[in-house]
C-alpha cells in the first residue's frame, strides 16, 4: 500500500512523473520504508478538455487503506505536490488526492 495512480496529459513526462510521486509517498514515513509497498502507475490522455480548452494536467490519487489520520493524510498529499512541483513543469493544473479504501471490503492475493 499505497496504489497512486496518476492520470495527465500526453505532454508529460512520465519518467520523471512517477519517481515524483514515489518519492513523496516514501517520504511521508507512513509506508514501509524500504518502499516495497509503494506502487505508482500512471495513465496518460491524448483527449481531454480542461475548463473548455485544452490545457496540461496531472491529477493524483493516492488509495491507502482507511485509518489514517486527517493531518497524515494531509501531509501524504502535500508531499506528492511538492515532488511534482519540484520537477519546475510549468502551464498546467496539479492535484493530489487521498483516498480511503475500507479495510473490511479490500482484499489481495499475490499469485
Amino acid at each position: 500500500m499505497p496504489h497512486c495512480i496518476a492520470e495527465h496529459s500526453s505532454d508529460i513526462d512520465v519518467n520523471a512523473l512517477l519517481p515524483a510521486i514515489y518519492r513523496g509517498a516514501l517520504e511521508s514515513g507512513l509506508f514501509a520504508s524500504d518502499g516495497s509497498d509503494i506502487k505508482v502507475r500512471s495513465l496518460a490522455y491524448d483527449n481531454y478538455t480542461t475548463g473548455g480548452e485544452r490545457a496540461s494536467f496531472i491529477h493524483v490519487a493516492v488509495k491507502i487503506l482507511s485509518g489514517r489520520t486527517g493531518e497524515q493524510k494531509s501531509s501524504l498529499s502535500n508531499l506528492v505536490l511538492q515532488k511534482i512541483e519540484a520537477l519546475g513543469l510549468k502551464n498546467l493544473s496539479v492535484t493530489v488526492e487521498v483516498v480511503d479504501m475500507d479495510r473490511l471490503c479490500y482484499a489481495k492475493k499475490i499469485l
